[in-house]
């Protein structure tokens, strides 16, 4: 056993950039391809303080890892002035002692390097589906494209976040397609998250049935056994799901959920609600940098110092404001 089946880890998913991607996800409502019919609005790349105000609020709440994607196809669409403000947000939600993941589409090898120098934990990028399922979803990127970036993330020292959404209309042996995919890149992921699909109107998904809680816990276990190392997330797709189901997915090898009122652009569960579970079930939040068993050796200094200009402001804020300063570790 390489993951404590009583500790989940409290994930929160931040958009700093909604709408307006120009991919063609077909179950994606910030796709600009649908804007019209989902009635979503480009909106810009958040400020700094802000971003850095909801890091503060979710660990206070109890998330030890925060996540901040932008609905772009990777940052060499955009200036270099924006690029920098994200790798400033990294940096500053690092310096808060919380695991700091992003997704921001594709990467360059250099993006990588220094998302990694602003002190970045993990870096999202799924898979969504087999690669033979794949031409159905998008057709404005590759696969191959796909796995380049992962690959770029990996050559980084990044823990790689990868996984993929059931209820795309794809058949189970997609769904074994996407696993077997992860199972076999040159290190499994640190990560996996399994998505249930959240079917947005106005996307081209809009009338899909979800799958059930016995689909997605299905698809959780195999991953557990395919990858024993790595910890599965369960992501997406929450909401309906009844404790009991939540329950049997956390047995089944779940090792994180994201909670929050909102996920992206999509409703989520409540975090009370949530509370109530873990004591419900005795389930413990897991900490902080607490060791990834998969992976490679250049991943795995999760702990490593805060870059110091991070650390430095974490205190300022701390000073100047209410709050406390603890809980950071920092030195």
């Amino acid at each position: 056993m390489y993951n404590d089946p009583s500790m989940v880890q409290r994930c929160t998913l931040l958009s700093i950039k909604t709408g307006g991607c120009p991919e063609n996800c077909s179950y994606c409502s910030q796709s600009s391809h649908w804007s019209d019919d989902t009635g979503l609005k480009a909106e810009k790349l958040m400020d700094l303080e802000p971003v850095f105000e909801a890091a503060l609020r979710a660990r206070e709440a109890g998330s030890t890892r925060f996540c901040m994607g932008a609905a772009w196809r990777g940052p060499s669409q955009v200036g270099p002035r924006q690029w920098e403000r994200v790798l400033e947000m990294v940096a500053r939600v690092r310096g808060l002692g919380m695991e700091v993941c992003t997704t921001l589409g594709m990467l360059t090898p250099e993006q990588a390097k220094q998302l990694r120098g602003a002190g970045l934990t993990a870096y999202n990028h799924n898979l969504d589906t087999s690669p033979e399922y794949y031409g159905k979803i998008t057709t404005t990127r590759k696969y191959e494209d796909r796995l380049a970036t992962l690959a770029a993330v990996r050559d980084a020292g990044i823990s790689v976040c990868a996984g993929g959404i059931i209820g795309l209309g794809e058949g189970e042996q997609d769904r074994v397609g996407l696993l077997l995919q992860l199972a076999t890149l040159p290190e499994h992921p640190e990560s996996v998250p399994i998505n249930r699909l959240v079917a947005v109107k106005g996307t081209p998904l809009q009338d899909q049935e979800p799958p059930s809680g016995l689909d997605l816990v299905r698809c959780i276990a195999t991953a557990r056994i395919v990858m024993p190392r790595t910890v599965v997330r369960l992501s997406a797709g929450r909401l309906d799901l009844s404790p009991a189901e939540q329950a049997l997915a956390f047995l089944a090898g779940a090792n994180s959920i994201f909670d929050g009122d909102k996920l992206l652009t999509t409703p989520n569960n409540d975090r009370n609600e949530d509370t109530q579970m873990f004591e419900l079930l005795g389930l413990r939040s897991r900490p902080a940098f607490l060791n990834y068993a998969s992976g490679n050796d250049s991943s795995r200094d999760f702990a490593a110092a805060a870059p110091a200009a991070a650390v430095a402001e974490v205190h300022a804020h701390a000073a100047s404001s209410s709050c406390c300063g603890g809980g950071c570790d920092l030195k």
